[in-house]
């Protein structure tokens, strides 16, 4: 745990390190594109996670990890590839504030949520604001200063740093994995089907709010299906037990791969469509 969440504040203050001021600025002019952001990752997938749970015949541990998902938004960890995209701006919008959001969201929705997903969980405001200022927020404001000071070093360095936090962080996710296999060994079809079918409507729901731009319709889609890998772990560490940490940390495994898939699926859709 010490490690995943070391190597995920590392790539977010690399995330701000590598992103100015004034592209954090441009995206709280496109309101209406925050507020369809926010109703998708805030409203629509936690609804789809409570009607998977409503009605898929699964068991407690999985609807414990569709809980600590779906309560679970923000932007995804994609930065150097959605920088192609040319939606950096927003992508870097959204990260701050669901990080913001999330403080008063993730609570309110827990203690909504719990009593139908089957699970009991009681998650303070104060953890939740102090797990999220150590490692977002912190982060974040510890590499725009970093960018701020030495702008051309840590433009230079953030990229290698990067890569390095996210070989580290899938090194600990997969042998969190090894470790507690069994925990993956008793999932029933049902509940890998629940798992696989929020990433995938959370997709199309992004893809469906993300408004005219391509670029902005698939940097939501991917963090519709992504949800924020650092308040997934805030909220999975309040269980007792391995089990939902486990899942959760699949799901972010095998949604980094299908998000990868997707979004080279949609380059090469953009790359075609001016040829066309």
């Amino acid at each position: 745990m010490i490690l995943l969440k070391l190597s995920i504040a590392v790539l977010i203050a690399c995330v701000g390190a590598g992103t100015s001021l004034s592209e954090l600025n441009r995206v709280w002019f496109r309101p209406a594109l925050l507020l369809r952001s926010l109703a998708a990752m805030y409203v629509l997938v936690p609804l789809v996670a409570f009607g998977l749970v409503l009605v898929m015949p699964i068991e407690r541990g999985v609807k414990a990890a569709l809980l600590t998902l779906a309560v679970s938004a923000g932007a995804p960890l994609l930065p150097k590839r959605l920088k192609r995209l040319h939606s950096r701006d927003y992508v870097f919008g959204l990260l701050i504030l669901s990080s913001l959001v999330a403080i008063v969201a993730v609570p309110v929705w827990t203690a909504l949520l719990s009593a139908y997903f089957d699970v009991e969980l009681k998650l303070r405001i104060g953890t939740v604001v102090s797990d999220i200022g150590k490692t977002i927020l912190l982060p974040v404001m510890l590499g725009m200063g970093l960018r701020f000071a030495f702008p051309a070093a840590s433009e230079r360095l953030s990229g290698r740093i990067m890569t390095i936090a996210w070989l580290v962080l899938a090194v600990c996710g997969l042998a969190l994995l090894i470790v507690h296999r069994q925990h993956l060994a008793g999932l029933t079809w049902q509940g890998v089907l629940s798992l696989i079918a929020l990433m995938v409507i959370a997709l199309f729901i992004g893809q469906w709010l993300g408004g005219p731009d391509p670029d902005d319709r698939t940097a939501l889609a991917i963090a519709c299906a992504m949800r924020h890998v650092g308040v997934a772990l805030v909220v999975a560490a309040e269980f007792v037990g391995q089990r939902t940490l486990v899942l959760v940390v699949a799901y972010f495994l095998t949604a980094f791969l299908v998000s990868s898939v997707y979004l080279s699926w949609r380059r090469r859709s953009a790359a075609i469509a001016p040829a066309a």
